[in-house]
């Protein structure tokens, strides 16, 4: 690879260009969701520079939303009248973070609604369907920083380049391969699984059609097993269990 000849190529699908293309098929567009997801996109950068802090995270796109929820508070946060969007952004900042001492992947989790009535913002608008996302994504923190994106567009993944300060695109129209070989679960909770769960992990180590078994792959990172998942296909799974009965909205097929 002629790595000088690479430095300055200028066709390379950056982040920011992907968001405009993307926001010049929706000619009503004023802007306001590019700017928000530039937004989030920026605040991955000081995150993996371990400078979130000077970010001012929340800040930075407070006046394209209307309703933040993170996985780190308790309550919603609701923003002030004079200064709200029209969009509601649920969030976990750092998950994984109980893996930061042991240099394992960690990642931000992100999803977008539209809210319904930015005058009148509630609850309910961050209680609504998957389905009603408008924009969903992760970005991993690990050997390189990596941010999946969709817009409902299919599913694209962008690497950080150091030398260019820019998520370049690497992974385009990202789909689940129709079979995997891999299995993704914490078994240490077997004991704890229901009758139909522990017989699938058994049927994954124990084929009974002759199959070679799946292989067990468990980080205990959700942004670094469903981004394997994703890659190269297999199952991840958060089962309920007799101390999480209604189990973890964390799930991944192929």
């Amino acid at each position: 690879m002629d790595h000088a000849a690479d430095a300055l190529r200028t066709d390379l699908m950056t982040i920011t260009r992907y968001l405009l293309k993307e926001q010049s098929r929706h000619l009503e567009s004023r802007g306001d969701f590019t700017i928000l997801l530039s937004h989030i996109v920026l605040g991955c950068k000081f995150v993996t520079l371990n400078k979130a802090g000077q970010a001012k995270l929340i800040g930075l796109s407070v006046q394209s939303n209307c309703v933040l929820v993170s996985e780190e508070n308790e309550a919603a946060i609701f923003v002030d009248a004079p200064l709200r969007g029209k969009y509601c952004v649920c969030f976990d900042p750092l998950d994984g973070s109980s893996n930061i001492d042991y240099g394992v992947s960690i990642g931000t989790i992100f999803g977008i609604y539209m809210i319904k009535d930015k005058d009148n913002a509630t609850l309910e608008d961050v209680l609504q369907p998957g389905t009603d996302m408008i924009a969903a994504g992760y970005c991993m923190y690990g050997s390189s920083c990596t941010l999946v994106l969709s817009t409902g567009n299919g599913v694209n993944g962008f690497t950080l380049d150091p030398s260019r300060g820019e998520f370049i695109l690497t992974h385009p129209n990202i789909k689940i391969p129709n079979k995997g070989k891999i299995y993704s679960v914490n078994e240490g909770n077997a004991r704890n699984w229901d009758a139909p769960t522990a017989k699938y992990a058994e049927r994954c180590k124990f084929p009974q059609d002759g199959s070679s078994p799946k292989s067990l792959r468990y980080i205990g990172s959700m942004v670094a097993d469903v981004h394997r998942t994703l890659l190269y296909g297999g199952i991840f799974l958060y089962p309920a269990d007799k101390k999480s009965p209604s189990g973890k909205v964390r799930y991944a097929d192929a």
